[in-house]
């Protein structure tokens, strides 16, 4: 019989990512958190008046009509665009960041992301990182950090202060997020410059997670990249914003870096090989929805209205809130075990993030999101100073 019909003797080895494999990605990763949280929903769902959901952070507040039309307009592209993206759109970021940003930033400096959470997680990959390598993070941290880490191989490291890590050129890639998922703090110029000196004495990458910058409510965010912060050069760092909270974009995964040119340029051929490329559609969004400001300027007055409505019932029912001086949440205790606060909470119809998703740091706090309609909000409010 030919080989076609060989049979094997012994037992057959399970196919790659089977449960009898050797080793399978999945078991490099930490649980997903999202799934622990569904027994909370189940409770709150029952709630007569309906559930509030305060967990996830997704938009839910319409595309603004100009950057629908800028879509639709873009529909027919049979041919395949280009992972770099045409001049019009880097310039199109280089004159956002130049401009809301005060970064000096040339078009040959970006790259389109297909959303901020891939470029995230495979940047350590994509970057050659991997064993003996180290990803620094901070310790209260959205999870994806940990987890780009942990997909090449390399050790996650959480830290408070940079200057704490050790600097023996273990540590390549060092994560900031200002302003921070989970907490809204909002690090200062001068943190941030240390931060950048820190990474360029010991040669390490510095990635900047700016993508609540738009979303400052009583302090102002500082880009990695600004002048104040870095100098005269980007050497070393890298920024990464997003689309989906200021343009309401989060179906449409528009995003892009931007920093360093040399290491852009090897981004870019390291995902040509990967195809990971921005619908061409997509890409004319994201020209659209970066050259105007009126629509973020009627989002950000949406979510100011929703914190303030929040923030005064939940501490009208006993919660204090922490940092919360940026982006879409409120950092907020009860001082107990965070799962008991979002029990607490469940009662209520209302399901929250427990602080536990980001770190044990975050062990007694949970985080409120307020993207939410006009209409759950105002009932979550009723709810709680009932």
């Amino acid at each position: 019989m030919g080989d076609a019909g060989h049979t094997h003797s012994g037992p057959r080895a399970p196919f790659p990512g089977h449960p009898g494999a050797a080793r399978r990605v999945s078991d490099l990763l930490p649980v997903f958190p999202w799934d622990k949280l569904e027994p909370y929903k189940a409770t709150a769902l029952t709630h007569p008046e309906g559930l509030c959901d305060f967990s996830v952070g997704t938009p839910v507040d319409p595309v603004p009509e100009l950057i629908q039309k800028a879509l639709a307009g873009a529909a027919d592209a049979p041919g395949y665009p280009t992972v770099w993206g045409p001049l019009e759109l880097r310039a199109a970021v280089a004159g956002w960041l130049r401009r809301r940003v005060g970064a000096e930033v040339e078009p040959e400096q970006v790259l389109p992301t297909i959303g901020s959470k891939e470029l995230v997680a495979w940047l350590p990959g994509q970057l050659g990182l991997g064993p003996g390598d180290q990803v620094a993070y901070p310790r209260l941290a959205y999870p994806t950090y940990e987890v780009g880490a942990r997909l090449c191989g390399a050790e996650p490291v959480e830290y408070e202060d940079v200057e704490e890590l050790d600097g023996t050129g273990r540590v390549r890639l060092l994560w900031l997020n200002s302003p921070s998922n989970p907490t809204g703090r909002v690090l200062t110029v001068d943190q941030l410059r240390r931060a950048v000196a820190w990474a360029r004495q010991h040669r390490v990458l510095l990635v900047s997670d700016e993508c609540y910058l738009e979303l400052g409510w009583e302090a102002e965010p500082a880009s990695v990249l600004h002048p104040q912060v870095c100098g005269d050069s980007h050497e070393g760092l890298l920024a990464v914003h997003s689309l989906s909270k200021r343009s309401n974009l989060a179906g449409y995964r528009a995003s892009f870096v931007a920093g360093d040119p040399v290491v852009v340029r090897e981004l870019l051929e390291v995902r040509k090989h990967g195809g990971m490329i921005v619908p061409a559609p997509v890409q004319a969004a994201t020209i659209a929805a970066l050259g105007d400001d009126a629509h973020v300027q009627e989002q950000r007055a949406r979510y100011a209205a929703r914190r303030r409505a929040l923030r005064g019932a939940l501490e009208a029912d006993g919660f204090r809130i922490e940092h919360s001086e940026a982006s879409l949440y409120l950092w907020a205790t009860r001082d107990e075990p965070c799962w008991d606060t979002v029990a607490h909470l469940a009662e209520r119809g209302i399901l929250v993030a427990p602080g536990d998703f980001y770190g044990p740091a975050g062990a007694r706090h949970v985080r409120v999101a307020f993207t939410a309609t006009d209409e759950r909000v105002a009932s979550a409010v009723a709810r709680l100073t009932a």
